[in-house]
């Protein structure tokens, strides 16, 4: 069979950080290195081509297209989906990714012949191997229109397969984090058990912390041409296990990459005799949830870090000359004194990089309930949740000085706080001019949601 995976392209009004970390379809790879071998499977990347996709259907004629997604894509997905169907009734279109996950409900449409809630190897060979025989049943993570989009009730979890870094190489130029270009991205190890309020990587992965299979890793590993590496892990300093095996295992490769990873408060604080070993073999960058200046929130988010904890691992990091992307989350009680002395806070930590973005208690978040009645848009409005855009009305101050503040914020941190010499130094003058384009792109965004 022929196989068309497709990603949308982006949402121009999403507020997101993709114009500053466009990583490559890790989860499209996967399917393509599982399905090659049987198939002839191709990966249309809709963020980098020009190109649509009944263009690219007519050049490949294939009998399934695949789309991945997230929340903000569902629309996009649907109209992805009806494209391909009046290209060609017999066409199986199916969807997948972390909002299939998540919320499957969204993609009930008559164009869409089926979900993948999950993808493993297994469901994934059954699947071919039923719609190539013509004859399709019940199968577990896998809702079919024809059986009313019904699940067989069995739970799981993507599984994390070896993907096929060759099935994008005409886009790899593109994929950058930051300054880093060209950048690729794995994970050494899923799920995460500090089960943050906000976050929805433990919902998808679970809370419980596990190495993916080390053969696989070194094999991953070992087919990367780029110079950087971005591990995806929720938080790369959870174990001593996870960062011996890590550590040894680039020494034993004798791996010459630059690293960039999520890590804890707590894990820079617990496993600083790491952070020399983690340095001397690459590591260039941590991106660390900081959160907040409040001890109060800290605790409401289930974070086990206090604000005083934010600054000591702050200090550990600039010891080791580990640059430091950090992130903060506005909450929707703050008013203007609260943004100022988050801007002070920014200034004691002294950051590489700093992003703010607006608390969002996304679907399927027991935060989600504490926030529900003061939502500004529908769970349905999907284009609004990149968390980029304030989602919850705030309390203290109108909403367009609730937006002037995050904005005032973000160009202060950049302009004033961030070490904008350094990554001149490291990343070079047209990186930055593209990093500093994204930066653009979102105060503008920010200014049209002003005056909404």
């Amino acid at each position: 069979m022929r196989i068309l995976l497709v990603r949308p392209p982006r949402i121009k009004q999403a507020i997101t950080l993709s114009d500053f970390m466009f990583s490559e379809p890790l989860g499209l790879e996967m399917i393509y290195g599982t399905l090659k071998e049987d198939h002839e499977v191709e990966i249309f990347d809709m963020m980098i081509e020009q190109k649509s996709l009944s263009v690219k259907i007519n050049e490949f004629m294939p009998h399934v297209v695949g789309i991945t997604s997230l929340c903000i894509d569902v629309f996009k997905v649907l109209d992805l989906c009806r494209e391909a169907k009046e290209m060609s009734p017999a066409i199986i279109t199916a969807v997948g990714g972390t909002q299939a996950y998540l919320d499957p409900e969204g993609f009930y449409d008559d164009h869409v012949d089926y979900i993948f809630e999950y993808t493993t190897r297994a469901n994934l060979k059954t699947f071919f191997a039923s719609i190539n025989g013509g004859e399709t049943g019940s199968m577990d993570g896998i809702r079919s229109k024809q059986l009313s989009y019904k699940s067989t009730g069995k739970k799981g979890r993507n599984e994390y397969m070896l993907p096929d870094r060759m099935s994008t190489e005409k886009y790899r130029q593109d994929y950058s984090y930051f300054g880093y270009k060209p950048a690729a991205i794995m994970e050494f190890g899923t799920g995460c058990q500090k089960v943050c309020d906000f976050c929805l990587r433990w919902r998808i992965e679970g809370s419980k912390e596990k190495l993916i299979n080390l053969e696989l890793t070194e094999n991953d590993l070992r087919n990367i041409k780029e110079p950087t590496i971005m591990f995806i892990d929720n938080d790369f300093l959870c174990s001593e296990e996870k960062l011996i095996s890590f550590i040894t295992l680039v020494k034993e490769l004798n791996l010459k990459k630059n690293y960039i990873m999520y890590g804890s408060v707590e894990g820079v604080i617990q496993y600083e005799k790491y952070l020399k070993l983690l340095r001397e073999i690459g590591l260039k960058a941590l991106l660390v949830g900081y959160e907040t200046f409040k001890d109060d929130e800290l605790s409401a988010y289930h974070k086990s870090s206090s604000a005083d904890d934010n600054i000591r691992a702050a200090q550990i990091l600039r010891k080791y000359k580990i640059d430091v992307w950090a992130s903060f989350m506005a909450h929707p009680d703050w008013d203007k004194k609260d943004f100022d002395s988050l801007r002070k806070y920014i200034k004691k930590l002294k950051p590489q990089i700093t992003t703010i973005s607006p608390l969002t208690p996304f679907p399927n978040l027991p935060m989600f309930k504490v926030f529900e009645d003061r939502l500004l848009y529908a769970r349905e409005d999907y284009e609004r949740w990149s968390f980029g855009q304030v989602m919850v009305k705030p309390s203290k101050i109108s909403l367009k000085e609730y937006y002037y503040e995050l904005l005032k914020t973000n160009l202060y941190v950049n302009i004033f706080i961030n070490k904008n010499t350094e990554m001149i130094k490291k990343y070079g003058i047209k990186n930055i001019y593209r990093i500093l384009k994204g930066s653009l792109k979102a105060v503008k965004k920010y200014r049209a949601l002003m005056n909404e």
